[in-house]
């Protein structure tokens, strides 16, 4: 593989690696909110419970499908963060790797502009 080829395969592998960590950028906000409606659903569940809120039935559904709904997207974009984590780190090496093949030029002192 000539060096142009594996400087386009060093960008190409960048910028791959940039769309994979916006992936698991947008995984972890969607586990966060999952996460907020699990304790929110989890919260008026409870409240009703003790006595704090009164008792309305769409209130203790919605809480019920908050609950349930946070369960599914925080598993769901858990598995998918890891994978494109995973991703990510195999794109990484391979483009360590691709560098350590660059052969380094040395630039003389004679050559250097100021």
């Amino acid at each position: 593989m000539s060096e142009i080829d594996v400087a386009r395969e060093i960008t190409r592998l960048e910028a791959e690696i940039e769309v994979m960590a916006g992936e698991v950028e947008s995984c972890r906000k969607i586990m966060l909110a999952a996460r907020l409606a699990m304790t929110g659903g989890g919260a008026w569940i409870a409240a009703t419970v003790i006595g704090l809120l009164n008792f309305y039935p769409v209130g203790l559904v919605a809480a019920l499908i908050a609950v349930i709904g946070g369960i599914v997207a925080f598993g769901s974009n858990a598995s998918t963060a890891r994978q494109a984590a995973a991703r990510m780190a195999a794109a990484e090496a391979q483009r360590s790797d691709l560098i350590a093949r660059i052969e380094m030029k040395t630039v003389s002192a004679s050559r250097l502009l100021h």
